[in-house]
């Protein structure tokens, strides 16, 4: 047998049990996702989307194991839920740490796709650091992209790398030929922490639109950047409309950082941001302006 067979089979036997079939139902009827155990104490991950609009999950193990789960936290903005098992269910996966990934890195998708339980498929890392819009219109960052064949049903199924450890959450993409994956990092392990304790993320808003545009020479020369973050859009009564923020100013620095992305705002959008009055530096009309926001908290995410 090939190194690489045996690479795969090696993941699969170590994995599958883990892995289990998610079955929901809610207000828009029945719908099939994935999940895998995270803990000793019987919590599963999978993605938020599979059990958007309901309390409870049936979940299936490849052994047999049927258990009642309950929701105990949810957050769209990051496509993540935990369940919390009714009753004992196998031992947990081993997380890795998708930061240490590498385009064309062998990677294993095992999750229920179609309702075919104990599915693997196997590939490629494609691609790094992409990007996934969420239905709650935020990005997901340093998304994974594999060729691994994903189907409906994939969603919230296992990615593990050749070690058989977990460095992914899958998220199906219909239709459009390749497969994405929250990764498994140390953004994600602090939602994961948060919604297991807490039930929910809290994240702060400021309530601006962006696109990255690039600075003229003398402009870069003199804020120490060639890009900054041009505001498209400020939401009324929002925060950073009350600071006096503007359309067409361009953000060169948050909360003493630099930043040039929405992205990279949102990465600063955290729970300690919250009511924290924090220095934004624009350029504005030929001079670099400093206003004061406050950011609230985000809600209905």
């Amino acid at each position: 047998m090939d190194a690489y067979s045996r690479a795969v089979i090696r993941v699969a036997e170590r994995v599958l049990p883990s892995v289990a079939a998610v079955r929901v139902r809610g207000p828009r009827g029945q719908g099939l996702g994935s999940a895998s155990v995270i803990t000793v104490d019987g919590d599963l991950l999978t993605n938020s989307h599979v059990v958007a609009g309901v309390d409870i999950a049936e979940v299936a193990f490849g052994d047999g194991t049927d258990v009642v789960a309950d929701v105990v936290g949810r957050d769209p903005l990051s496509d993540l839920a935990v369940l919390r098992a009714r009753d004992a269910v196998p031992p947990p996966v081993e997380l890795g740490d998708a930061e240490q990934l590498r385009v064309g890195q062998l990677v294993v998708a095992l999750g229920n796709p179609l309702g075919l339980a104990g599915s693997v498929t196997a590939g490629i890392v494609s691609g790094l650091g992409r990007s996934l819009p969420t239905p709650a219109g935020r990005v997901i960052d340093e998304v994974i992209q594999t060729d691994a064949a994903l189907n409906p049903g994939n969603s919230g199924g296992v990615l593990a790398d050749s070690a058989g450890r977990m460095i992914g959450v899958n998220t199906a993409v219909a239709g459009i030929g390749l497969g994405l994956a929250v990764p498994i990092n140390t953004t994600t392990r602090g939602i994961i922490e948060k919604l297991r304790t807490a039930g929910r993320v809290r994240r702060a808003w400021l309530g601006i639109a962006g696109v990255e545009v690039a600075l003229a020479q003398e402009v870069a020369a003199k804020v120490g950047s060639r890009t900054g973050l041009q505001v498209a859009q400020v939401v009324a009564d929002s925060p950073a409309a009350q600071a006096g923020v503007h359309r067409g100013d361009i953000v060169i620095q948050l909360d003493g950082r630099g930043v040039v992305t929405t992205s990279a705002v949102q990465k600063l959008m955290v729970e300690d941001a919250i009511n924290r009055r924090i220095e934004m530096t624009v350029w504005r009309n030929g001079a670099l302006v400093d206003v004061f926001v406050t950011p609230r908290e985000l809600r209905d995410a």
